[in-house]
């Protein structure tokens, strides 16, 4: 444990909540997909949110449940309360910076340009520092100041705004998409995203080769050094406190490890102590079956040459094929999986700001 980052995590809570609502068609912030992504980075032993909490009574539920710490910034007349709680959440992580020196990365959930200069002197500490921030309300400034910046639209878990829909309900033909949009969302409930919150989806080996896959395969993208078995077990159970081998029925945490190989879900190999041998992903396994399963059902829908939206693609390909799920093959989203395939030349991928929507069409 003595060499795992402990993170400091502030969060600019109306800065986000409005930002979310705002640029992500009016959809509510989720805590959750940030908590999974920092547990995969480190040990979260200090988290703060600020806001005048009487504007965020249902958010402040949910962040207690995550063991939030909420700091409260009421309104004053004659007063701003947006710096009141910036200057509040600034000041809270330089003493910290300076009263808790195990504390080695701050992460800074905001997107406001005014959290650079804190940035760049708790970088000037000797400090690493994540950002946090909802893409269209973040600053241009702030990214590139941070030694790593998440942007919440596109962490694992979050769902697709449902802005495309809105903007669709004018035009009758696009009626149907717009029922469809949502789909593969609803599919993906039963996923790694929702099982923390109850204890029935951790019991399916399926559910938990899923939602060990996708722990993998984040600890091999945002880490350095190779993953261990006690590595990705500290990280299980920072995402699920509650998971336990047991619970699926197996003896020990090695024994799970070894009935996932079997199915081609992990490798093992040879690691740094007897007993903690080294995770990661098989380098192929049913990656070229799946980018053909992929390329076979836009081929069907795109006849004539004619492209298909992402939105709703996801719930065409598991008709076709319903054990599919991109985060067995080691993909966070169905979005990184069709960029793999794209980037295999086995279709075109690219953004249309007309649709707005990636368009999908197969190799000539």
């Amino acid at each position: 444990m003595d060499q795992e980052d402990r993170i400091a995590l502030f969060l600019d809570y109306e800065n986000l909540a409005l930002g979310a609502r705002d640029h992500r068609g009016g959809a509510a912030f989720d805590f959750r997909p940030i908590a999974d992504a920092l547990a995969e980075r480190g040990r979260v032993v200090v988290r703060r949110a600020y806001a005048d909490w009487s504007y965020f009574d249902e958010d402040r539920r949910m962040l207690t449940r995550s063991h939030v710490e909420l700091i409260e910034i009421p309104q004053r007349m004659g007063a701003s309360r947006k710096n009141a709680a910036d200057i509040k959440m600034a000041v809270d992580a330089i003493e910290l910076a300076f009263e808790r020196d195990y504390i080695s990365t701050f992460v800074i959930c905001s997107g406001d340009s005014d959290f650079t200069p804190l940035v760049h002197k708790l970088r000037e500490l000797n400090k690493r520092v994540i950002g946090v921030g909802v893409e269209g309300s973040t600053s241009g400034l702030l990214p590139p100041a941070c030694d790593e910046f998440l942007y919440y639209d596109r962490l694992e878990g979050v769902d697709i705004p449902p802005a495309r829909g809105r903007r669709a309900r004018p035009a009758a033909r696009q009626a149907g998409a717009e029922q469809r949009a949502p789909e593969p969302e609803r599919e993906q409930e039963p996923e790694v995203d929702r099982r923390p919150a109850g204890e029935e989806p951790g019991r399916d080996v399926d559910a938990l080769a899923v939602f060990v896959a996708q722990s993998v395969a984040g600890l091999q993208g945002s880490a350095n050094g190779e993953v261990t078995a006690s590595r990705l077990k500290r990280t299980l159970l920072r995402k699920d406190p509650t998971f336990s081998e047991s619970d699926y029925g197996f003896r020990t945490f090695g024994e799970l490890l070894r009935h996932l190989a079997e199915r081609n879900v992990i490798e093992l190999g040879e690691g740094p102590a007897k007993g903690d041998p080294e995770v990661s992903l098989p380098e192929h396994g049913d990656r070229e079956v799946a980018f053909g399963l992929l390329r076979g059902v836009v081929a069907d829908l795109g006849s004539g040459g004619n492209p298909v939206a992402l939105s709703g693609l996801k719930n065409q390909v598991r008709r076709a094929r319903p054990d599919f799920s991109e985060k067995k093959l080691g993909y966070r989203s169905f979005l990184q999986f069709c960029k793999a395939a794209a980037t295999a030349g086995v279709l075109d991928l690219r953004w249309s700001p007309e649709a707005d929507d990636y368009l999908l069409t197969t190799q000539t």
